[in-house]
């Protein structure tokens, strides 16, 4: 499996509107797209050829990984990205290394790509995101 690059470092957030608000006002990032998926809320913030993924959930959605993340540690890191050309192939060998996944079979991410995060327990408890991003992205 080849990494191209790490796509984006996901941080889960408290309160949404501020921390976009810091990313912009004080760093002056500016944001490329907003997008809901279930009961997560996500902003995309390039910087160079990674992005800064903002998360947050909604104040109902009490079975959200993301809310959960929050009410354990905090507002804080949540996962790592890599992008992969074949999410297919990277999960096929990640099997056969006998790595434990979340996602045995990818399912659709952020701006459509097709993405896959691999257990905790096989990456030194940091939780990994692998995505296929659709071409054009």
């Amino acid at each position: 499996m080849k990494l191209k690059r790490v796509e984006h470092v996901a941080i889960a957030v408290n309160d949404m509107a501020e921390s976009m608000k810091m990313l912009e006002d004080t760093l002056g990032i500016e944001m490329e797209y907003e997008e809901q998926i279930g009961s997560t809320r996500l902003a995309m913030y390039p910087v160079g050829e990674t992005y800064l993924e903002l998360l947050s959930s909604n104040a109902s959605a009490q079975d959200s990984r993301v809310t959960e993340w929050i009410e354990k540690n905090g507002q804080s890191l949540f996962h790592l990205c890599f992008e992969v050309d074949d999410i297919d192939a990277a999960l096929d060998e990640l099997k056969a290394k006998n790595v434990k996944l979340l996602d045995e079979e990818p399912r659709t991410g952020h701006g459509g790509s097709r993405i896959a995060f691999i257990n905790p327990e096989s990456t030194g408890n940091i939780l990994i995101e692998l995505a296929e991003i659709p071409e054009g992205h």
